[in-house]
This record gives structure tokens, sequence and C-alpha cells, in this order.
């Protein structure tokens, strides 16, 4: 059978699986640029489906008004079942993003954990009981908040799908997920699974495509909440969109994140946490340590040994074992991030490492770019203030912990930082002032479901992940009950 001759692959609404009527979309495996499948796309016949099935299943009391240790049952069963197919499921995610097997085995792992997190908290959630300060008992409870668009983006989709699935889940609400269309195949599992978990219908739809149908679902009238994961400018629009609706949105976007090495660091464990901060999943990450901030007494010395690091970063086919670079998620990508390198040798830098497509003739038919390293640069280059998406770094020296504090904060993004020094003072004094939303002290990519995650400036709206993950979700109805008898006389 041809590439052309293959069906394409369907996606879940309403409980079954059905052929949107939209073009179809081709998904390659960016490690050596075969085709993995067609997939269908929606328009708006097939959102409408998703929508009014997820509407009709959030009123339904067999799911809104369920009781919570009955909810939590079925996202015990998606964990279970992400568990016992998770060598399967991991190699679905290197396929379709070139993430190394090893990175999508983890991801695979945090994802069942996931699901787990939030069935536990679901069934152990309280209520409160405010103080009295009337003849009235008053109580606030949470709620559903009825149908939630999660839109998702292309880097790590099983793990940031499951980090809206299972919260929007677990509170009770009905979700219709609109994965990238560049790597939809997780999402399309994830429906599997709820399926296999025997979610009722509606519950859990997935709609494929791209940006447009997006689109749809933050301006359908019936879909109650946005939440989305990807680009600062495109989040900027959701948000204006969902604000004229006054409808709630919860954003995870962009980042320039500053990785600060302080002469006083443990500089093996900062040699180590940098690289990996930077080089880990390509760059693609939107908490990649990309602005990496030496203290000038040892600038030379520590540069000097990332620089011999990224020479020694093992390139190479994600599915081998001592693989730990893989290729960008596509080719196109691949060009935009040798573009960035590119204007920042226009703007003055130094390339010290990389900046180009490896010459290893075994990986030619791949997205593949050089871990690369940057010094010389203004700090307000482009380099240094936009987000590449790639495994670029640039370096910048500084002095005092004042200019280090005005030059971490000098971007318009504030979702990460990562801080290395054996003052525990100057940890968390510096830690304090820096405007991220996770702060890392001597570590980095140090990631929790239970703690949560969300950013500063254009890097989000809202949080993610942990108890607060949940209440995103839910809305909050306080109840009142007279103790004395109304007197009706």
């Amino acid at each position: 059978m041809t590439d052309t001759q293959r069906a394409p692959l369907p996606m879940f609404v309403a409980g079954e699986w059905v052929l949107g009527s939209g073009p179809t979309i081709r998904t390659i495996n960016p490690a050596d640029g075969s085709y993995i499948a067609d997939i269908s796309t929606a328009t708006k016949i097939e959102i409408d489906a998703a929508v009014a099935s997820a509407k009709a299943a959030v009123r339904s009391a067999g799911w809104r008004q369920m009781k919570a240790h009955h909810r939590a049952a079925f996202l015990y069963r998606m964990s279970e079942l992400i568990e016992q197919d998770s060598e399967r499921l991991a190699r679905v995610q290197m396929n379709d993003n070139g993430k190394t097997l090893a990175e999508c085995r983890r991801q695979i792992a945090s994802a069942a954990g996931t699901f787990r997190y939030y069935a536990a908290a679901c069934e152990t959630r309280e209520g409160s009981l405010p103080a009295r300060r009337s003849d009235a008992v008053a109580m606030a409870i949470a709620e559903p908040i009825g149908v939630v668009a999660a839109i998702t983006p292309w880097n790590s989709p099983t793990t940031l799908e499951a980090q809206k699935l299972a919260p929007i889940l677990a509170a009770g609400n009905a979700v219709v997920l609109k994965p990238s269309e560049v790597t939809p195949l997780m999402a399309l599992e994830y429906a599997r699974i709820g399926e296999k978990a025997g979610l009722p219908k509606g519950v859990l739809n997935v709609v494929v495509g791209t940006g447009a149908v997006g689109g749809v679902l933050v301006e359908h009238p019936d879909v109650n909440m946005v939440s989305f994961t990807g680009g600062s400018a495109t989040g900027s629009k959701i948000a204006a969109a969902c604000g004229a609706l006054l409808k709630p949105v919860l954003l995870e976007l962009g980042g320039k994140s500053p990785n600060i090495v302080f002469a006083d660091a443990d500089m093996r464990a900062a040699l180590a946490g940098v690289s990996e901060g930077i080089f880990s999943g390509a760059g693609q990450s939107c908490v990649a340590g990309s602005r990496i901030f030496v203290e000038k007494s040892i600038y030379k010395e520590f540069v000097s040994s990332l620089v011999e690091i990224a020479k020694n970063y093992r390139i190479g086919l994600p599915h081998h074992e001592t693989t730990q670079l893989g290729p960008l998620v596509n080719f196109e990508h691949r060009d935009k991030v040798a573009a960035y390198v590119e204007l920042g040798r226009q703007e003055g830098g130094r390339v010290l490492v990389g900046g180009g497509i490896p010459t290893n003739p075994d990986l030619s038919h791949g997205a593949y770019f050089e871990p690369t390293l940057l010094e010389g640069l203004s700090p307000k280059a482009r380099v240094c203030q936009e987000e590449i998406f790639g495994p670029v770094g640039v370096i910048l020296p500084f002095e005092s912990e004042d200019e280090l504090i005005a030059l971490a904060n000098d971007s318009e993004f504030g979702l990460a930082a990562g801080l290395w020094t054996s003052d525990y003072k100057r940890a968390w004094r510096v830690g304090e002032r820096l405007d991220a939303g996770t702060v890392w002290l001597n570590t980095y990519k140090d990631l929790s479901i239970s703690t949560p995650f969300g950013g500063y400036k254009k890097s989000g709206l809202g949080q993610e992940k942990g108890l607060q993950g949940l209440d995103m979700y839910s809305r909050t109805k306080s109840l009142h009950w007279a103790l004395d008898k109304p007197n009706l006389s």
C-alpha cells in the first residue's frame, strides 16, 4: 500500500470515531522525513458536533453530579492504561515530534502520574465553611465551569495534554481537545484511552486542524472556557477574544528564561544544569534556559567548559539509547532556528559552537540542528529577547546582583529562571527579585505535577498543575442556610 492510498485517521467526536470534512493533513517523522499518517481535519460541522456533545455531557447528572470518587475512578483507569501501554505510547510521540525515546518514556510516566494525581485530588477535595457573621450558615463549593476548549502545542503533547485533560475532567467538565496539527497523534491516543476507560460519551472530544479550528472553538458560544498553551502572540489574540466574550481563559505561553551562574556555584552541577536547560528537548521548551548569565570572574572558564559539553553532545536518531539531542519538530521550524542564528551573527554575536545543520550523513534526512552557543551580543539584541525555541543559548556576563537582576528582568517574558550559587541567602534574595513564575535554585527543569506552574508578563495568565490547576477549571458557588425559622406573619 502506498502512502497516498492509506485511509486518513479519524477524529473522536461525541464518543464516535469520525472522518472530518476538512482537508487531510499529513504527519511526518522529523528524524528521517518518513511518512507516518494522513489525518482528517475538522470544519465547523465537526466542531459544533463536538461542542454540542460536550455540552450535553456536562448537563447530564451522570457526569456533572457524579460522586467525586466515581469520577476519580475514570482517571485512575486512564493512568493505568497509559502505564500498560507506555512503550508504544512513548514511540508514538517520538515518531511524531522527534523527542528522544528516553525523554518520551519519562513524559509518558509523567502523564500517567498526572491522571493519578488529579484522581486523588478529585476525590479528596473539600469545600469550605466560612466563619458565621449572621444567623445563617454559609458553604463555598466548587462546581464545573462547563465545556472547556483545550488547545495544545507540538513540543510536548504527552505531558501538556495530560496537564489539561486530567484537571478539566477531575473538576467535572467536558473537554474538546484541539492538538497542534503538527503533532496530533497523542491526542488521538488519549481519546482511545478515555474510550477504553469508559468515559461517558461527549466528555472527551478530539478535533484536529490548523489554528482556524482553534479560533472557531475560542469564539464558540457554547464553549465556557479556553485553556491554551503556545506562543505569546496567539495567546494575546485568544485573551482578547475571550475578554470580549467575558469567557475565562488560562494561558501558558512563551519564555526567554535566564539561567544564572554565580562565581561560588558548584561548577560541575551548574554546567550540567545549564547545558540540559537549553539543549534537552532540542531547546523546544517554554522554560528552556536560553539566556545564560555568568558572573564575570568565572566567565571565561565556565564558557570554555560549556562549549566543550556542547561539542560533545550526542546528536542522533531519537530511538538510539545514547542520543542526547534529536531532531527539531519539522524542517520548517529547523529553518526558523537557523535564521535566528544568522540574525545573531548579523547583530554582532559570535558563534562559539554549533550554529548549523549536522554533517553526519546518517542525519541528512532529518530536521536536525547543532547545539549552539553565542556570545558578544547586546542584551537588547533580538536573539536575546525573542523566543527561538531551539537548542540555541546566548551567554551574557554580569558583575553585580543589581546588574544581574536588571538584565534578567529585562524581558517581556517571565516564565522561569534558574540560579546557581552556594550562598543560600543570595539564592533567596535573588530568587525573590526575579520576574518569573518558577525559580529553580541549584537545579533546572525540576517539575512536579503537584507544584503550581504559571508565568508573569507575556508568559501567561493563571496556573496549571497542583491544586491551583484544579481550581482553574472550577467556579465557586456560595450556599447560605438560615438557621432561624422565617417570620411569615
